[in-house]
């Protein structure tokens, strides 16, 4: 999809009080700066201010926002280099942020022309003609930034621009430049332009490129035009595709100033803090089933089983935690279904749980509140944001489950290590079993484990706090459970009907 502007489209109306006119704007000693010259300037008054240079960029504080920095105190034009799901078009967009709020433009200029600094024939015969009374107009740092989804079928014309036949046809001659109708790079003069996925690129249509990341102009059919363009480019690529030979010609990777890898999150917590900030959510997702989520998705782009020059994408993890709300979301509609059935209208039950873990019983619906077992439903619906390996093929569900437990146990480990767990496995001790599942209410699951031992540390540990919901209780317990079963202390069966019956190991 093309983006000829940032997302939002309607450009803000300016402030009453700019100046409307080239001479007031000269009054007001306004001077005339490149696109690159801006973004070094604002860049430098952020930091200088410690205001934040790039909200909503997670984990690259150290490592690739220096390099972008760097890149653009230096003027340098940019390709960003990393696997699917790294950034780089957020972080490609979020430049714009760092130009003026607001610039002056010679108005109906589709070059966004500086009305100090025509570039067009026809624009300098009208700020010749009309002097300082020139009306001005002013265009939001939103509307200079465009975007092109590079893609095999890419034309020239779509990038640089072409002869209009509707403008011939009106009278106009071949040599005469008003024929132009121009591209998309041409029209984020003043801007900043980025072309995504720069290796998907046609080799001959890169060539058009040359000269807007050299010498700063363009050419169209053979005119005799110059323009010379005044904005900041920036590509993305794959790295293994930006490796193949003849993806991205060498003339063109050589007028880049700056070539910058990017990564996934290096830690947990990064990876932990990117699907707070992106996932949309539902329902309630503790943070433990969060963490087993994160340590999935990082164990999952480990696995010897997935392709590692395909990468597993941050929308992964993101995409996984807004499934698991969603199964917690339906498994709340569900109950509430079946109450209303079974009493004719009356909501389900559910209890509460106090500081010692004790349990009681009250009428209210169900909160939609996640459990460990709703992860295993992303083992099916996320598995096609995968690549595996191929001597991988038809094990792809199994390679993930397996992936998922070991994430759950890691979890399990670290955030449970050291308490006293006895009090869960005295629940099926001499034959006893615990039952849960995708439909299995936190008012039945409470009922079956009554007063535990130790249940108010365990949920302490896990972040659900002193006072905790019955539906949070029942996460904290399920999740103990499952970690019980997958560190061999607990045995586990699955019913016909999908229940979890946790029990003795014997």
């Amino acid at each position: 999809m093309d983006r000829v502007t940032a997302p939002n489209q309607v450009s803000p109306v300016p402030p009453a009080d700019l100046p409307s006119t080239l001479g007031e704007l000269r009054a007001t000693g306004h001077q005339y700066r490149t696109v690159k010259q801006e973004l070094r300037d604002n860049l430098l008054a952020r930091m200088g201010s410690g205001e934040d240079r790039f909200p909503g960029i997670v984990g690259y504080e150290d490592t690739v926002l220096p390099e972008v920095e760097r890149a653009l105190l230096a003027g340098h034009d940019m390709v960003l280099l990393g696997e699917r799901g790294q950034g780089k078009t957020r972080l490609i967009r979020s430049l714009g942020a760092l130009l003026d709020e607001w610039t002056p433009v010679i108005p109906g200029s589709v070059l966004n022309e500086h009305p100090m600094h025509p570039l067009t024939p026809a624009s300098r015969a009208l700020v010749d003609s009309a002097g300082d009374d020139l009306t001005i107009g002013w265009l939001h740092r939103s509307m200079r930034y465009g975007e092109k989804l590079a893609t095999p079928d890419t034309s020239v014309g779509d990038l640089i621009g072409d002869v209009d036949p509707i403008r011939l046809a009106q009278g106009r001659t071949l040599g005469d430049p008003e024929t132009i109708h121009f591209g998309l790079v041409p029209r984020t003069n003043r801007g900043v332009f980025a072309v995504n996925e720069l290796p998907d690129l046609a080799e001959r249509i890169q060539v058009a490129l040359l000269n807007v990341l050299e010498e700063r102009d363009i050419q169209v059919r053979g005119y005799q035009l110059r323009l010379p363009l005044d904005l900041l480019l920036v590509a993305s690529a794959n790295p293994e595709d930006y490796t193949n030979r003849g993806r991205i010609i060498t003339p063109l990777k050589d007028r880049f100033g700056a070539e910058i890898r990017t990564h996934y999150p290096l830690d947990l917590d990064l990876e932990l803090e990117l699907i707070r900030q992106e996932a949309d959510l539902v329902a309630v997702v503790p943070e433990h089933v969060l963490e087993v989520l994160a340590r999935f998705a990082r164990d999952v782009r480990e696995s010897p089983s997935v392709d590692p020059r395909s990468g597993v994408s941050a929308r992964f993890a993101i995409a996984a935690a807004e499934t698991v709300a969603a199964a917690a979301l339906r498994r709340s509609g569900l109950l509430a279904g079946a109450a209303a059935a079974a009493s004719g209208g009356g909501a389900g039950a559910a209890g509460g749980v106090g500081a010692a873990g004790g349990v009681g019983a009250a009428s209210r619906p169900e909160a939609p509140v996640a459990r460990i077992g709703d992860t295993v439903s992303v083992t099916s619906t996320l598995r096609g944001k995968v690549e595996f390996e191929s001597g991988e093929e038809g094990r792809e569900i199994e390679v993930l489950a397996h992936l998922l437990r070991t994430a759950t146990a890691e979890t399990f480990r670290a955030r449970l290590a050291g308490l006293d767990l006895s009090g869960f496995t005295a629940l099926v001790a001499e034959g006893g079993a615990v039952e849960t599942g995708e439909l299995v209410s936190s008012a039945e699951l409470l009922r079956q484990v009554g007063t535990v031992p130790g249940l108010a540390k365990v949920l302490d540990r896990l972040g659900l706090g002193d006072a905790p919901s019955p539906e949070e209780a029942a996460a904290g317990i399920e999740f103990v459970l499952e970690g019980l079963h997958l560190t061999r202390r607990l045995g586990k069966d699955v019913t016909d009907t999908g229940r979890t019956v946790y029990g003795d190991r014997d």
